[in-house]
């Protein structure tokens, strides 16, 4: 259950998680086909979505908002570290390599190919996501600072924080400050 893609770098397992997570967010009972959307545009097959039954559908649901509460919330590095290594305890198993389905060989951490749904999501998620701040030194992801907007992001990589989930909602609080600004001058 893992994307095939560019040989380097092309599978995102971190912006299938905010992808799933902002969906699961919007409505917390998002339907299954709806879920079967996402996972389908990060690559998962018509075959291996078959599988994505109803029940398990409700688990990753489960699996998502939990991720979302006890990772992507987290603001405080230690806190979130703390929080993936609880889930990749939980979740994961020795890395492995595998090729199933008609994909390119890639990395699974779960307990097997015959892993639920929820376990997968959350073990490849957790990796993901404990990738990301042990790259950066610094939690990775977010939710976006503009007023109205509580999409999550994925940081766009160094420098200095992302606050915003898109130059959309970044150029929108811009201009409402500069307003905002020339009114309490003038």
């Amino acid at each position: 259950m893992e994307q095939r893609g560019e040989p380097w770098g092309g599978f995102r397992p971190g912006e299938r998680l905010i992808e799933l997570a902002n969906a699961v967010r919007a409505d917390p009972e998002l339907p299954r086909e709806a879920m079967a959307a996402v996972l389908a545009r990060h690559g998962e097959t018509e075959r291996e979505l078959r599988g994505l039954t109803e029940g398990e559908a409700a688990a990753l649901r489960r699996a998502v908002a939990a991720l979302t509460e006890q990772v992507l919330a987290q603001t405080e590095t230690d806190r979130a570290a703390e929080a993936l290594n609880v889930l990749l305890e939980r979740c994961a198993a020795r890395p492995r390599l595998s090729r199933h389905d008609g994909h390119a060989w890639h990395l699974h951490v779960d307990r097997g190919d015959d892993a639920s749904w929820a376990d997968w999501f959350t073990a490849s998620a957790a990796l993901a996501l404990a990738r990301l701040l042990s790259e950066r030194g610094d939690v990775a992801w977010g939710e976006c600072a503009a007023p109205g907007c509580r999409r999550l992001f994925l940081g766009a990589g160094p420098g200095a924080p992302q606050r915003y989930c898109s130059r959309a909602c970044a150029t929108r609080s811009r201009v409402a400050e500069h307003r905002r600004r020339r009114r309490r001058e003038g």
